[in-house]
């Protein structure tokens, strides 16, 4: 198992139930074959440029361990979700 860590920017006019919701649809992904080390909630920030015409977005950042396959349906989520504007797993070094 490797440690990776994921960021997940949500819409931002979405209620707290809708993003719960989306939210763990990822967390089961990630725990169905590894397991959550941490996870930061940074609530609803300004984004870098717009998207969409979407000034703001709400992110969750999560440190997990998991398998290198299992990756691919972590992202598989994130792409197909409409809550999600963004996402980006990338490997933490050793």
């Amino acid at each position: 198992m490797r440690k990776y860590e994921g960021v997940f920017v949500f819409k931002p006019e979405l209620d707290e139930e809708q993003r719960n919701q989306a939210f763990d649809r990822i967390k089961e992904a990630i725990e169905s074959n590894g397991k959550i080390l941490e996870i930061a909630d940074w609530g609803k920030r300004k984004l870098a440029y717009e998207i969409n015409y979407i000034k703001e977005g709400y992110y969750y950042i999560v440190n997990f361990e998991a398998t290198p396959e299992s990756i691919t349906e972590i992202e598989r989520r994130s792409r197909i979700s409409d809550a999600i504007i963004r996402y980006m797993v990338v490997k933490k070094d050793a």
